[in-house]
C-alpha cells in the first residue's frame, strides 16, 4: 500500500517505485553482461536486497555543507 494520502502524491510515489524498478533491472543487466550470465537467471528479490545493502553505506555519509555567504 502506498503511504501517500493525495492523488498526486500516490502518483509521483508510484513513479518513483517505476523509476527503482527499472533501475535495478539495469543493474541486474550490466551484472550478468559483466559475469557472463543470462540476465533472467538473477533473482529481482536478492538484487533489490544488495542495493538495500549498499545504500545503506551513502546513507550514512552526510551531504557536505554549503559554504555560506559572508
Amino acid at each position: 500500500m502506498l503511504p501517500s494520502k493525495t492523488p498526486e502524491l500516490v502518483k509521483q510515489e508510484f513513479y518513483g517505485l517505476l523509476m527503482a524498478h527499472f533501475a535495478i533491472r539495469g543493474l541486474m543487466h550490466e551484472a550478468a553482461l559483466k559475469a557472463n550470465e543470462d540476465p533472467d537467471r538473477l533473482s529481482f528479490l536478492h538484487s533489490v536486497r544488495v542495493v538495500q545493502r549498499r545504500m545503506a553505506r551513502f546513507a550514512a555519509i552526510p551531504p557536505s555543507a554549503e559554504e555560506s555567504p559572508a
